[in-house]
């Protein structure tokens, strides 16, 4: 299997890094604010510390674009918050220095596209993470622009529907291959995951993030009466909805900006798309283009992103266009 090795490194790294966001979770997580205000925990540190210091043992010429650096934890001030991810890291087996911890996140540091990289987030959806809510720890691998491996653990969300959050659910997909579910603690089968095949809009389930900030609702809403979706929206953190769309929990999923100059970092998106696409759905921005992952950090040449079971999407990006300013 093409990226086998890629695939089994992968998945035993988001493991990892899902114990360790758990861990802190459950012991109700300690936050402090990155220059930009938002909200970041120790989890975010140590689990971006788990998986770079994975990926950097079996692909050491690979470059990793992460979502965190040290930056802040280095300030004698945060030694505290420094010391925890060191405890958090023990915990799990995973004894080093505090310049080694800081120095495996750094390896996320990457800022530009190249032929092959990994991009990361090391919790998607901190808000939701703080909430005790949906959040994920998303790893894709991209190669020549295109996304060939891709990684979702979501600890929170149960691994059947009427089940319950504690096996939490881990999606992996690679290019060609299908995508699939299991356990992301513990063992269980390996299982496909697939869209819906609805087409009617009166069974159709809309997905969008909780946070106004980061899509617009009431955009979002005049679009659903458009097109005759009469389901109130589910409203979750992260790339989570990625992942309830996948297999078929869900039926659209919609990030309208909520600026007109704001782009989407390419990590909040990589392992979420291929995942649905792989499951049999579409992925593109509000303007039906394909998502490009060759500009760096961020979708630069790309607005908003629409997902869908792929029977749908059409149809949404005609009513998007009817209440989006181009």
């Amino acid at each position: 299997m093409q990226y086998a090795h890629e695939l089994s490194i992968a998945v035993a790294a988001v493991r990892r890094a899902a114990e360790v966001c758990r861990n802190v979770q459950r012991a109700i997580p300690a936050a402090m604010e990155k220059q930009d205000k938002s909200p970041v925990t120790i989890a975010d540190f140590a689990s971006q510390a788990v998986i770079c210091r994975a990926l950097g043992e079996a692909f050491p010429n690979d470059p990793i674009i992460g979502e965190e650096d040290s930056a802040d934890l280095r300030l004698p001030e945060n030694k505290p918050s420094l010391d925890r991810v060191q405890s958090e890291l023990s915990r799990i087996g995973l004894d080093a220095s505090t310049s080694n911890i800081c120095g495996w996140i750094d390896r996320g540091g990457a800022q530009s596209f190249g032929p092959r990289f990994w991009t990361l987030d090391p919790i998607d959806g901190t808000k939701g993470f703080l909430r005790g809510e949906q959040y994920a720890v998303s790893l894709a691998l991209i190669v020549n622009g295109q996304i060939v491996v891709a990684i979702l653990g979501c600890p929170n969300l149960p691994l059947e529907l009427s089940g319950t959050s504690d096996a939490g659910t881990l999606f992996f997909a690679v290019r060609g291959q299908g995508a699939s579910v299991q356990s992301c603690f513990g063992d269980s089968a390996v299982a496909p995951v697939r869209v819906t095949s609805t087409s009617n809009w009166a069974d159709v389930r809309l997905c969008e993030s909780v946070e106004s900030g980061h899509s617009a609702h009431d955009r979002s809403a005049m679009i659903s009466a458009s097109l005759g979706i009469v389901k109130q929206p589910v409203r979750l953190d992260s790339q989570a909805k990625y992942a309830v769309v996948a297999r078929g929990e869900g039926d659209v999923y919609l990030r309208l900006p909520t600026k007109k100059d704001y782009r989407e970092k390419i990590w909040d998106h990589a392992g979420g798309v291929l995942v649905v696409e792989e499951a049999g759905g579409k992925v593109t921005d509000i303007d039906g283009k394909p998502l490009e992952f060759t500009h760096g950090r961020e979708l630069s040449a790309n607005r908003g992103v629409v997902v869908t079971n792929g029977r749908l999407h059409d149809d949404v990006l005609r009513a998007i266009r009817e209440h989006v300013e181009p």
